[in-house]
């Protein structure tokens, strides 16, 4: 954030006035902020069992095929997402766009407000529709990166930093309250447990050596790696098109209820 509202101090002249003092602050503040949030006390009717500390006791949910469809989903989405974590930084700077580290948390300011639209989404959408409008938000945002350039093209640049906020919270936040609507309270944290495990963990894993393979095709070695930048972000392009086309055609949305209990 501090890269984004100062620039100027992106670099050694900075510390340790911004880099130390401002985010250290800003943790004080945190901090003294979170005895004023509002009270969650543990359950202490029960005490989890090793199943249910595993995510054992959520394993009802893929008996419901809309549900293993979103987790699948969630692994493959993740191919795309690494994408951007991973080459995004080299990318930007690569075609000159400067203070590239400090633009890109434009993403996370997107990410905010688009949060704040969910609760009306949900309600005049619901979760297919919000999904696949992220799913397809990844396909714009890459396209815009394989087509845009700094000089008369930086606009689709931007766009496409702005777009991270529809791309996470349209899938990923939907889909955690998807899956905790899906479980109910009793084992609602083993679900969510899930599908922490399908994102982070396998999805990030598959995604993180899938982007690296796939990235390489487009590699000229030398003395400073080049890179077909356009052919790099078309792929995961691609990927999340598919993704897109497969999630509509097989996810039901109101086939399986909800387990309220």
């Amino acid at each position: 954030m501090r890269s984004a509202i100062l620039p100027c101090y992106s670099n050694g002249k900075g510390f340790p006035l911004i880099r130390v003092f401002q985010t250290s602050t800003s943790s004080l503040l945190l901090g003294i902020l979170s005895f004023f949030l509002p009270d969650t006390p543990p359950n202490r009717q029960a005490s989890p069992g090793l199943s249910a500390t595993l995510g054992f006791d959520a394993l009802f949910l893929f008996k419901r095929r809309s549900f293993v469809v979103f987790f699948l989903a969630s692994i493959a989405v993740c191919i795309p997402l690494s994408f951007y974590y991973n080459f995004t930084n080299p990318f930007l700077n690569d075609v000159g766009m400067e203070h590239a580290a400090g633009k890109m948390t434009l993403g996370q300011f997107s990410e905010f407000a688009f949060m704040l639209l969910i609760p009306f989404a949900f309600r005049r959408l619901g979760v297919k529709a919000m999904i696949a409008i992220g799913v397809l938000a990844w396909v714009v945002r890459y396209v815009l990166f394989a087509y845009g350039n700094v000089a008369d093209g930086a606009w689709m640049l931007y766009l496409g930093i702005l777009l991270h906020g529809l791309c996470y919270d349209f899938f990923f936040v939907t889909g955690q309250i998807y899956t905790d609507r899906q479980a109910g309270m009793a084992v609602k944290n083993a679900a969510q447990g899930l599908i922490t495990f399908a994102t982070y963990g396998v999805g990030m894993f598959i995604g993180s050596y899938a982007s690296g393979v796939l990235t390489a095709v487009f590699a000229t070695p030398g003395e400073a790696m080049q890179y077909d930048w356009r052919g790099v972000w078309l792929v995961p392009a691609g990927i999340s098109i598919l993704i897109f086309i497969l999630f509509l055609l097989i996810f039901k949305e109101d086939s399986e209820q909800t387990n309220d209990k």
